[in-house]
């Protein structure tokens, strides 16, 4: 485990080395899966993983929004996680990062999560900040949850900003630049989709080891154009070459190209967005031929309202075949 950061003061930690960074590029939070019997679908779970990675995805996150994380056990996350890495490694992806979803609203559980994280085989950990006592939670106790948090776990962190699980809570870009000084903080997922705050971000992170991600595949450019580093988002289990060709065109300056590919990408993506992780899975099961049911009580739309939601992924869908992704159904974890 490294040495333990030497504390400054409320407002960063100085005197290590940075820990881990994390490479630019598209990252996909994978969702559950489930057996019919509501257990861990340890299989579809690897195949799923190994498909992503084949189809050039930079990493992996578990236990985000789109992975049912406050539907799962502290066993199966650490089921989940290591089904994930054993898969990655036998694919020959044994450099490809997981991310792994660790926020709890004690220092005490969220730093718990991180060690059981690193034990599965996670390579970081994206924290939410506490909220359910937020009116009394100061920024300053905020900061000092992410700083102890990440002196003693044994992984380095990235920040999850996301209002609508926490209670509205939004950490403004003064917060997280100040969490950015901190060596084992080494990045920031922004799904609440501010670009100006993410401008901020990079602009304050430069040449650092802090990275910028947007939440999102609908603000892919966007996120690019002002230095960032890629986007995490829930569309890559869908559409990963899709999303990934945006960020090839653009970084190799083919921006019309890339302009157009994203708004194929933006289409769908507000598909999901209004589905969430359920219509995520429900494209899978259609377009893939796996994905299953949420955990009660989320369910999948059925009948009309089911094929409107599906027709509105069709576009991309069909962009993505294009490209070679694949619509046969995963078997025997291939």
């Amino acid at each position: 485990m490294p040495t333990r950061p030497e504390t400054n003061d409320s407002n960063g930690i100085v005197g290590t080395t940075p820990q881990n960074p994390l490479e630019p590029g598209i990252y996909a939070p994978t969702v559950a899966f489930f057996t019919s019997s509501d257990t861990i679908d340890v299989e579809t779970t690897a195949a799923h993983a190994k498909r992503l990675a084949h189809a050039g995805i930079t990493g992996l996150v578990t236990h985000g929004s789109n992975g049912e994380a406050v539907h799962l056990d502290r066993e199966e996350r650490q089921v989940v996680t290591r089904a994930t890495r054993s898969a990655l490694d036998a694919a020959g992806k044994p450099h490809v990062p997981i991310i792994v979803g660790c926020g709890a609203q004690s220092t005490r559980e969220t730093l718990g999560l991180c060690r059981d994280a690193a034990a599965s085989g996670g390579s970081h950990a994206l924290v939410l900040p506490p909220s359910y006592y937020g009116a009394l939670l100061t920024t300053d106790l905020i900061v000092e949850h992410f700083c102890a948090v990440a002196d003693a776990s044994p992984i380095p962190l990235v920040v999850y900003n996301f209002p609508a699980p926490c209670g509205g809570l939004d950490l403004n870009s003064d917060t997280i630049l100040r969490l950015a000084r901190h060596p084992k903080i080494v990045g920031v997922k922004l799904t609440c989709g501010n670009t100006g705050k993410l401008a901020r971000i990079v602009a304050g992170t430069k040449d650092s080891h802090f990275r910028v991600f947007g939440g999102s595949a609908d603000f892919t450019i966007q996120t690019l154009s002002v230095g960032g580093h890629g986007v995490i988002a829930g569309l890559a289990n869908v559409a990963p070459k899709a999303c990934n060709e945006v960020m090839r065109l653009w970084s190799a300056g083919r921006t019309d190209e890339a302009v157009a590919i994203q708004a194929v990408v933006a289409r769908g993506d507000w598909a999901a967005i209004k589905g969430g992780f359920v219509s995520v899975k429900a494209a899978l099961q259609r377009h893939h031929g796996y994905g299953g049911q949420p955990r009660k009580p989320c369910a999948l739309l059925e009948g009309e309202a089911l094929e409107a939601q599906m027709g509105e992924f069709a576009e991309l869908v069909e962009l993505e075949q294009s490209m070679g992704g694949s619509s046969a159904c995963v078997e025997n974890g291939s």
